[in-house]
């Protein structure tokens, strides 16, 4: 994944005067950079590691990944905080309103 296309990508898509935003996006692009490396270290590692203690030796998970859904909860609830700007959008096709229509009659009905 290209990182700082990403990082530009967001960024035109935010206010970036609004510090709140861009310290939004600086938080997630560092969540990024820390799911790759986890990513690196179970490819490395394997997703199960054996773990020696004294005369005991059992296989447990990586610990890269439970990092790893850590790390995708917070980028979730980044993602949804995201105040994106919205330039030129065409309306929603749910909203609608009928402010400014015609009045209608019972014959308009369809039976």
């Amino acid at each position: 994944m290209e990182i700082e296309k990403l990082e530009l990508q967001l960024m035109s898509r935010i206010d970036c005067d609004d510090l709140i935003e861009v310290k939004k996006i600086k938080r997630y692009i560092q969540l990024i950079n820390l799911d790759i490396q986890c990513d690196a270290a179970i490819e490395k590692d394997g997703a199960t590691i054996i773990v020696e203690n004294g005369k005991q030796r059992y296989i447990k998970t990586h610990p890269a990944m439970t990092e790893k859904m850590k790390i995708n909860t917070q980028l979730i609830a980044l993602e949804k905080s995201f105040n994106f700007v919205s330039e030129g959008a065409a309306p929603s096709s749910t909203a609608s309103t009928v402010e400014g229509k015609e009045e209608f009659t019972d014959a308009d009905l369809v039976d």
